[in-house]
C-alpha cells in the first residue's frame, strides 16, 4: 500500500524578525514534492549596518532549484513585507500569481512605476473565492489588517486543512472593508484544522488592538478643533486611515491635498477598485499655496523618516509646494517602525523647532495596529481549534510569547521553527525533519547580492573605519620609479600629538619599501601585501582603528 503524501512547510523569510515574508508548502515525499509559495516580501535596509542598501530579501535558490515544481505564488495582501520582492526575484521563478483584485491592482501600478520592470501577469481571485493550484486547494478567507483585503488562506490538501493567517487582527467596526470572518474560520474548526500558522506580530500585548473606528473619531476631532494648516502622514496603503483623513478634512471644510508619489498611486488604485467611492476629489500640491490655512489638509508620505519622502522634505523646509509654519500641526497616523526611530524623531524635531504642533500615537489615539493582541489570539485558537500552531511573523520574544499563549489556550502541539527549518505538518507526529537552503539577498542600486558579498561587507568596514588607497610605481630592477601616492578617506587629519596620518602613513609605506629585499619589491603581491600590512599597523597605532587599506602596485 503506497503511503500517504506527507504535507511540509518551511519559512524562508519572517521567522525570528518582522518582514521579508516568504513561506512554502510542499505535498509529496522525499524524492518528490509539488511546492505553494505564500507571499514573497522585503525588508528594509539599516543604514547604520548597511550602508547604501535598500532593500533585503530571502533567499530564494531553494526554489530556484525546485522551480519545475513550484505550482505558484499566492498573496495574503499588498504590503510590501508581503510581495515587495516579486518584481526583482519573479523572473528567476516564473511561477503563476494569484491574488485578490485590490493586491492585483497595486501590484499593477507598482510594476508601471518602476523603470524596465518584467511583465508579470496576476490572476485574479475573488474574495473569499477558491483556486487548485496543482494539488493545493486554497481558499481566500478575509480578515480585517490594515491594508484593503487582507486575507488568511486555507490550503486545503489530501493530508489536512493548514490556515496561514498573514496579517490579521479582530475589528468589529473597520472603516473599509470586510471584517475577519468569523462564521468561515469557526466551520473550518469544525471541519478539522491540521496546522495554524499564525501572526505573533503583538502577541507580547494583552487585551485587543483597538478599532479603525476609533481612530477614525479621534482624527476628525483633531482636525476640527486645528486653527492653521493641517498635515496628516499615514502609511500609504491604509486605504481606511486614507478615508478617515478625508472624513475629517469634510467635517472641517477643508481640502484634501495629497502628496508624494506613494499616495497618489494608492489613491488612484483605491478609487479604480471601488474602495474611496463616496470619498472627495483630492487636490494636487500646486493648490496647497493658494488655499487659506484654516481650509486646507495635507495628506503625506514620509511617516517612517524616509529622507526623500514628502515629510522629510517639508520638516527641511525644502519642499517645492508645501510649507508649514507656526501654529499648524502634523498629525502622525502611525506606529514608527522599530530602526527608523532615529529618522523619524530628526524630522519631529525639525516640525517642533519651526514651531509646529506634533501629535503622535503617546497624544491621541490617532494609529491602531493591524495585528491581533493576546486575546484576538486566542479568539482564534478557539474558533479553528488547531492541532499544531506554528508561530510566526515576529522576533524571537514574540514567537515565544505566542507558543506560550497556544499551550495556554490547549493547542496539542506547538512547534517554534527558525527560517530554513523544514517541518512536517502531517500526517503522524509533526517536527523539524530537515532544513532548505535560506538567507538574505540585498537589493544594491539595481543589483542583488548575497550576504556574503564584497561590497556589502567591506563597506560596512568602510563606513566604520574609512579606507587608506596607496599607488606605488616600481622599476623592473625593484626600485622606487617615483614617489608613492597616499590617500585617506573617512581617517582623522591628525592624531593626538598632532602628526598628521598623511605623513605617518606616508613614513610607513617608505620605510616598509625600503627594508624589503630586492626579490620581494619585484613581487608587485608581496610588495603590496606588505605595504598593506604596515598602513593598517600603523593607522591602528594612532587611532586605535584599523581601515580596509587598497594598495595599488605599478612596474614600469
Amino acid at each position: 500500500m503506497a503511503r500517504p503524501d506527507e504535507l511540509v512547510f518551511a519559512p524562508l523569510g519572517g521567522v525570528g524578525e518582522i518582514g521579508m515574508n516568504l513561506s512554502i508548502y510542499g505535498l509529496g515525499n522525499r524524492h518528490q514534492r509539488s511546492w505553494l509559495a505564500v507571499d514573497l516580501g522585503v525588508s528594509f535596509g539599516d543604514e547604520e549596518h548597511l550602508p547604501g542598501i535598500d532593500l533585503i530579501m530571502p533567499d530564494i535558490s531553494f526554489l530556484e532549484k525546485e522551480r519545475k515544481n513550484l505550482m505558484g505564488l499566492v498573496l495574503t495582501h499588498a504590503h510590501e513585507d508581503h510581495f515587495g520582492a516579486i518584481i526583482d526575484l519573479w523572473p528567476k521563478l516564473k511561477c503563476p500569481i494569484y491574488a485578490t483584485k485590490f493586491s492585483a491592482a497595486l501590484f499593477e501600478a507598482k510594476c508601471a512605476a518602476e523603470r524596465n520592470a518584467p511583465e508579470i501577469p496576476v490572476t485574479v481571485v475573488p474574495s473569499g473565492g477558491r483556486v487548485d493550484i496543482g494539488p493545493f486547494n486554497v481558499e481566500f478567507i478575509p480578515v480585517a489588517h490594515s491594508i484593503p483585503e487582507a486575507h488568511a488562506l486555507a490550503i486545503h490538501t489530501e493530508a489536512g486543512i493548514v490556515l496561514h493567517t498573514g496579517d490579521w487582527k479582530i475589528d468589529p467596526t473597520p472603516t473599509l472593508g470586510a471584517p475577519t470572518d468569523e462564521k468561515r474560520l469557526r466551520e473550518l474548526g469544525e471541519e478539522g484544522v491540521l496546522a495554524l500558522i499564525g501572526d505573533s506580530t503583538n502577541a507580547v500585548r494583552d487585551g485587543r488592538s483597538p478599532s479603525e473606528a476609533e481612530v477614525a473619531k479621534t482624527i476628525i476631532d483633531l482636525v476640527k478643533s486645528a486653527k492653521g494648516r493641517v498635515a496628516v502622514t499615514t502609511f500609504a496603503s491604509n486605504v481606511a486611515r486614507v478615508k478617515a483623513v478625508a472624513d475629517a478634512a469634510r467635517a472641517a471644510d477643508r481640502e484634501v491635498v495629497v502628496v508624494g508619489r506613494a499616495m497618489e498611486r494608492v489613491v488612484q488604485v483605491a478609487r479604480e477598485t471601488g474602495y474611496l467611492e463616496d470619498v472627495q476629489n483630492f487636490r494636487s500640491p500646486e493648490v496647497y499655496g493658494h488655499l487659506p490655512q484654516d481650509k486646507v489638509l495635507a495628506l503625506c508620505t514620509g511617516s517612517q523618516g524616509e529622507p526623500r519622502a514628502a515629510l522629510a522634505r517639508i520638516a527641511n523646509d525644502d519642499h517645492p509646494e508645501i510649507t508649514l509654519n507656526r501654529g499648524d500641526s502634523v498629525i502622525f497616523s502611525s506606529r514608527t517602525i522599530p530602526g527608523n526611530e532615529k529618522a523619524v524623531g530628526s524630522i519631529i524635531n525639525n516640525l517642533v523647532l519651526q514651531g509646529v504642533e506634533v501629535i503622535t500615537d503617546r497624544d491621541a489615539l490617532v494609529h491602531v495596529s493591524g495585528h491581533p493582541r493576546r486575546d484576538e489570539l486566542r479568539d482564534l485558537i478557539s474558533w479553528v481549534k488547531p492541532q499544531l500552531l506554528i508561530p510566526v511573523h515576529g522576533e524571537a520574544l514574540h514567537l515565544h510569547e505566542h507558543a506560550k499563549l497556544a499551550r495556554a489556550a490547549g493547542v496539542p502541539r506547538v512547534l517554534v521553527c527558525r527560517n530554513g527549518d523544514l517541518v512536517k505538518l502531517g500526517p503522524g507526529d509533526p517536527g523539524v525533519v530537515g532544513e532548505v537552503p535560506s538567507g538574505r539577498l540585498y537589493k544594491d542600486g539595481t543589483i542583488l547580492e548575497d550576504s556574503k558579498s564584497r561590497a556589502v561587507v567591506e563597506r560596512r568596514r568602510m563606513a566604520f573605519s574609512g579606507c587608506a588607497f596607496v599607488a606605488i610605481a616600481m622599476t623592473a630592477q625593484g626600485e622606487l620609479a617615483d614617489e608613492p601616492e597616499v590617500d585617506l578617506v573617512g581617517i582623522p587629519e591628525k592624531n593626538r600629538a598632532g602628526e598628521t596620518f598623511d605623513d605617518l602613513v606616508f613614513d610607513a609605506v617608505m620605510s616598509t619599501i625600503e627594508g624589503l629585499p630586492k626579490a620581494r619589491r619585484r613581487d608587485p603581491d608581496a610588495l603590496g601585501e606588505s605595504v598593506r600590512r604596515a598602513v593598517r599597523a600603523v593607522i591602528n597605532e594612532h587611532w586605535g582603528k584599523k581601515p580596509p587599506c587598497l594598495v595599488h602596485v605599478l612596474t614600469v
